[in-house]
């Protein structure tokens, strides 16, 4: 199987890996790869969080991916997140 590639300014090939999946229940809503993303892949939103012990529910802030296939692969969100929260994967050329 052959992937997108691209070649970097010094002529090296460069095979970007996509987002596939962001693991909301690790993060922790930081906000890093929203800052560092140049495309706005991602979006950051409330989450509930459920308190059985005196049936309050509280909420805390989470990142979602927002539009993935605006994602350049560029693994900027992946290098910043403290909590290693994105998955990423090469696409396949058509």
């Amino acid at each position: 199987m052959s992937y997108i590639t691209g070649i970097t300014r010094g002529g090296s090939e460069w095979t970007p890996a996509f987002i596939i999946e962001l693991k909301e229940e690790n993060c922790i809503g930081c906000g890093r790869c929203f800052k560092v993303c140049p495309r706005k892949v991602f979006d950051l939103v409330e989450r509930e969080i459920e308190d059985d012990e005196d049936g309050d529910d509280d909420t805390s802030m989470v990142m979602t991916i927002a539009d993935a296939l605006d994602c350049i692969g560029c693994g900027s969100c992946a290098r910043v997140c403290p909590k290693n929260c994105h998955v990423h994967e090469p696409a396949a050329a058509e």
